[in-house]
This record gives C-alpha cells, sequence and structure tokens, in this order.
C-alpha cells in the first residue's frame, strides 16, 4: 500500500522536475524558426509564428526585397516597394548609370543620361580616349582624336618610343626612332652591355666592348672568380689564378687543414701534413 502512494506521489514530481527542459527545448525550437522565417529559408513553419513575431518576418521579409531591388537580384519584387522606397531605387539606378559611363563601363546605358549628363560623358570618353592613346595602354581609337590631339599623341608615342630602346624595352621600334634619337639609344645599349658583362649578368656581349670596358669586365671577372676561390665555391676556376693567389690560397688552405686536424673539428687529411704538425698532433707518451 505503502509503495502505491509513494509512486503516485514521484509521478507528479518526476513530470515537474522535467518541464523546465522541455520549456527550454520548445522556447529554443521557437527562436530557431525565428530566425528561419526572418532569413526567408525554407525550414521556416510560420504556423508556429505568434502575431508579433509574424510582424518582424514581414518587416525582414521587405527590408530584404529592398535590399534586392537595389542590388539588381532578379528576386526583386519592385511592387512590393513603397512610394519613397521606388523614387529611392530610382535616384540610385539612375547614379550607378552615370558612375558606369563615366568609368566607361560597359553596364553604361546612354539612353538614360540626361542631355547635360550625355555631354559630360562624351567629354569625359573623349579624354579618356586621348589618355589611353597618349600612353599607349588599352584600346585607343585613333579616328575619334582631333587633330591637335593626333599631333599631341604622336609626339608622346614617340618619346615614350625612344625610352623605352633607351631602357631596353621590348617595345621598342628603332625605325621609329629620329637620328638624334638613335644616338641616345645606342649610346644607352652601349652602355647598359658593358655594365651587364662587368657585373657578370646576362645579355653581355664582350664583342661590343671598347679597350678599357673590356679591361674593367676582366677585372671585374678575376676579382669574382678570386673570391669564388676563397669561398670555396665550385664556380672556383684555379687556372686564372695569378701564381702569389694561388699560394696565399694554398698556404690558408693548408692552414685551415693544420687546424681541422689539430683540433679534430672540419675537414682533417693527415696526408698533407708536414712531419712537424704530425708529430704535434700525435698523443704524447707519459
Amino acid at each position: 500500500m505503502r509503495a502505491s502512494i509513494q509512486k503516485y506521489i514521484w509521478a507528479p514530481a518526476a513530470c515537474l522536475s522535467l518541464w523546465p527542459v522541455l520549456a527550454f527545448a520548445q522556447s529554443a525550437d521557437l527562436s530557431q524558426n525565428l530566425e528561419a522565417c526572418k532569413a526567408g529559408r525554407e525550414a521556416c513553419d510560420r504556423s508556429k509564428l505568434s502575431v508579433p513575431q509574424s510582424a518582424e518576418v514581414a518587416l525582414a521579409a521587405h527590408g530584404r526585397n529592398v535590399a534586392n531591388c537595389r542590388n539588381h537580384y532578379d528576386s526583386c519584387d519592385r511592387s512590393k516597394l513603397s512610394e519613397p522606397e521606388s523614387v529611392a531605387l530610382a535616384v540610385a539606378d539612375h547614379q550607378r548609370n552615370v558612375t558606369d559611363c563615366t568609368d566607361g563601363m560597359l553596364s553604361c546605358d546612354h539612353s538614360k543620361l540626361t542631355p547635360s549628363e550625355a555631354r559630360e560623358m562624351a567629354a569625359a570618353e573623349q579624354q579618356r580616349n586621348f589618355t589611353t592613346c597618349k600612353d599607349g595602354t588599352g584600346a585607343c581609337d585613333r579616328s575619334k582624336l582631333t587633330p591637335s590631339e593626333t599631333a599631341k599623341v604622336n609626339i608622346a608615342r614617340s618619346q615614350l618610343n625612344a625610352s623605352d630602346c633607351e631602357n631596353g624595352s621590348g617595345e621598342c621600334d628603332h625605325a621609329q626612332l629620329s637620328p638624334s634619337q638613335t644616338r641616345d639609344a645606342t649610346a644607352a645599349e652601349h652602355q647598359r652591355n658593358a655594365q651587364n658583362c662587368e657585373n657578370g649578368w646576362d645579355d653581355c656581349d664582350h664583342s661590343k666592348l671598347t679597350p678599357l670596358q673590356a679591361k674593367q669586365t676582366a677585372s671585374s671577372e678575376h676579382q669574382r672568380n678570386l673570391s669564388a676561390c676563397k669561398d670555396g665555391q665550385e664556380t672556383c676556376d684555379y687556372t686564372r689564378l695569378t701564381a702569389p693567389e694561388a699560394k696565399t690560397l694554398a698556404d690558408a688552405e693548408h692552414k685551415r687543414n693544420y687546424a681541422a686536424c689539430l683540433k679534430g673539428y672540419g675537414y682533417c687529411d693527415a696526408s698533407r701534413l708536414t712531419v712537424e704538425e704530425t708529430h704535434s698532433i700525435q698523443p704524447k707518451d707519459h
């Protein structure tokens, strides 16, 4: 009898203890559903929304539609915009088109420009084409240039070509150089070749060096080879060393080898030691 009474007492108590957990789970589910509805996701169940929540969802959907219209998305429904929103959208669309035309973008629609804007865009396009032709960048339409602009473009392009030739650029066209430009380009090319040879860089043509430049280049090459030999680099050519240089290097290498054998650190070739050096590093008898 007592067991039955305890069962009836504990059953409601257990339900009461689980109620907060169930309530929290239900609340979390409703919150997630509200967020799904506000975001316009398929998981939204509008039947679970309260009246205030439905108003929130409608407001979020309206804002999303306004943003879609501003971004020119296909999901835009202009019929759902208010009059102020429609006016603001029209103003933004017009300004975006003006900006596109100013920047020379393909999305520009000239038919939507006002007469004043069209004149400004035509002037901007003329200036942009003139700059492109003068700088040699992008697509240049010479047929749209005025006689004055054509003359300025010809001078600018001639100077640009002369600069390319002096700098050794691949865009250089020697056929378009004037006699003075040809002399300057030849002198610059000669100096560039001498510098390449002296520094051991590529594009060196020894046959184009003057006697003085050849002497300076030979001195630089000899110094680089000496440094490579001192550093033990594989590019060292010992046959190009002078007798004093070869002896200095041999003496330095002998000292290094003796030190390595004496300290037991580094590469040691005992066969290259003198008799005295061999005795100096042998253990002494006690």
